[in-house]
C-alpha cells in the first residue's frame, strides 16, 4: 500500500512560494532546508496524519546536480506557466517501501529510483529522466523513507490539517484505475476538468482555508 506522504507547492522562487501559502494560509512557514544534490531549496510544515507541506525552488545559490532536477524544475519557463495559470499546488508524494516492485508494473509513470543524496544515501526517491512529473502530476512521485519515523516530528507544526483534496483531471477513469493498482491511501478525490489541477482544504488556527 501506498501512503501519502506530502503535498508540494512547485514556485518560480521560494519567497514566491511563501508568499503563496501565507495568502492561502494565512500561516508563515519558517522550516528551511537544501538539497544539495539537486539544486533546490525548500521549506515545509505538518498537515496533521503524518502528512506536510513542502514548497519548493530551484536554489539560486546551489550547483546543477548533473541530471534532471525533481519536481520538473528545470523548465523554468513551464514552471512560471503554471504558476500564473494558478497551478502552484502541482506535486505530490506517496510513501512506499517497496518501489521496485511499483517501477516493476509502472515503470514508465515513475522512472527509476535514486538513493538520496547521491554521495550518501538516505532515502529512497523516484525520478523521471526527463524530470517532469510523473502523468503531469496526477500520479505521485514515490519515496522510502527507510524506516525513518522520525521525521515528521522534526517538522513545524502551526496547526494545520489537511481535511479534503482533490484532483481535477481530464480522464479520472484512468487515474481512479491506477489509484486502485498502487492501494493508494488517502488519494485525492477525482473530478473531472480540463487539465491536471489540484485543491486542497485545510484547517487553520484562523478557520479553514484553502491551498491551490
Amino acid at each position: 500500500m501506498l501512503r501519502l506522504d506530502h503535498l508540494t507547492v512547485i514556485a518560480p522562487s521560494l519567497a514566491e512560494g511563501l508568499a503563496h501559502v501565507q495568502g492561502c494560509l494565512g500561516l508563515s512557514v519558517p522550516e528551511r532546508g537544501r538539497h544539495l544534490y539537486m539544486g533546490t531549496h525548500n521549506h515545509r510544515m505538518q498537515l496533521g496524519q503524518g502528512v506536510y507541506l513542502e514548497i519548493v525552488a530551484v536554489d539560486p545559490d546551489g550547483l546543477p546536480p548533473g541530471r534532471p532536477r525533481w519536481f520538473g524544475l528545470d523548465d523554468a519557463a513551464q514552471v512560471a506557466a503554471n504558476w500564473a495559470a494558478g497551478r502552484r499546488l502541482r506535486g505530490w508524494v506517496a510513501n512506499c517501501a517497496d518501489i521496485p516492485r511499483v517501477l516493476a508494473q509502472h515503470g514508465e509513470i515513475f522512472g527509476a529510483c535514486a538513493g538520496l543524496p547521491f554521495e550518501a544515501p538516505e532515502f529512497g526517491f523516484t525520478l523521471r529522466d526527463d524530470g517532469r512529473l510523473p502523468l503531469d502530476g496526477a500520479a505521485p512521485s514515490l519515496i522510502d523513507h527507510r524506516g525513518d519515523t522520525a521525521y515528521i516530528a522534526a517538522l513545524p507544526d502551526l496547526g494545520a490539517r489537511l481535511t479534503r483534496w482533490e484532483l481535477h483531471h481530464p480522464d479520472p477513469a484512468r487515474i481512479e484505475a491506477l489509484f486502485a493498482e498502487l492501494e493508494l491511501d488517502r488519494p485525492p478525490r477525482l473530478v473531472p476538468g480540463p487539465e491536471t489541477r489540484f485543491r486542497a482544504e485545510i484547517d487553520t488556527p484562523a478557520g479553514p482555508r484553502v491551498l491551490s
